[in-house]
């Protein structure tokens, strides 16, 4: 009895952390969106990065046992590609927001859920009943109607966010795989630290120098996704995948309220 009301408390603040993560994550994209109309994609990335690592890093060596413990994995070739799919998922993510906006980019995404509670059973073995088959295969009807193949509206912008919709899913899916073994903060680590080490790899050749309030913007965009992606660490790490999932579809919900209230963009018929 006891542990089964463990497990609905840990289900539960599982599925809050995730709304949380939502909220975020909402208001870091449209941060992006404003810094990708003047800088590349890749260097607005690199430069949240290098936050990012820096404050993953200080964190880690306070905690007990140090980098030391905090490095220690049992898979660290996935831990190390589960972090660099996540930079570069964000640098097509933010390119999909600079071309096609945040309420499309984000209508398109939300598909992730799908393919992350379609994958939990396969990859995870998690139990996925046929409601959670049901559900994935009317959201699956939704994505196609937002995406209209048939009117030739997918276009180049639409498979932008469907690539990161896909990218984002495998990551997801290999966080909750690690972290069956690993610590949140030991994932927390790699996704900061291997990322960096990453995009690096690429961003100085797309440099463009920063001015003005950019940097405060930049500051903030860095504050927004070390907090968000911690958010879910922790999310997954307290409640199976396919339990929490159905509360990510909230993200749409508030970037749509931003990228209308903010950037004046427009809902689509077949977004509502």
């Amino acid at each position: 009895m006891k542990d089964t009301l463990d497990t609905v408390l840990s289900t539960r603040r599982g599925i809050w952390l995730m709304i949380a993560a939502m909220v975020v994550f909402a208001a870091q994209d449209g941060v992006s969106k404003h810094l990708a109309t003047h800088y590349s994609p890749v260097f607005v990335t690199m430069i949240r990065y290098w936050f990012f690592a820096a404050f993953v890093i200080a964190l880690s060596a306070r905690r007990a046992g140090g980098l030391r413990k905090v490095v220690q994995t049992r898979f660290p070739l996935l831990q190390i590609m589960r972090g660099a799919l996540l930079a570069f998922e964000i640098v097509v993510m933010i390119t999909a927001f600079a071309m096609l906006g945040l309420v499309e980019s984000h209508a398109i995404f939300a598909g992730y859920t799908l393919i992350v509670t379609a994958l939990s059973g396969p990859v995870l073995g998690e139990k996925v009943g046929w409601r959670r088959w049901t559900a994935v295969g009317v959201g699956f009807v939704g994505v196609l109607i937002i995406l209209r193949p048939g009117e030739g509206v997918l276009d180049v912008r639409s498979l932008i966010a469907l690539l990161a919709t896909v990218m984002f899913s495998v990551y997801h899916v290999a966080t909750r795989y690690v972290n069956r073994v690993d610590g949140s903060a030991t994932s927390f680590f790699y996704t900061g630290v291997a990322g960096a080490v990453a995009i690096t790899l690429i961003g100085p050749f797309f440099w463009t120098p920063m001015v003005g309030w950019d940097w405060g913007w930049m500051a903030l965009l860095s504050v927004m996704g070390m907090s968000g992606h911690y958010l879910l660490i922790s999310a997954l790490n307290h409640a199976e995948v396919s339990s929490v999932q159905p509360f990510a579809y909230l993200q749409l919900l508030f970037a749509a309220a931003i990228g209308v209230g903010v950037f004046g963009e427009r809902l689509d018929m077949a977004i509502v």
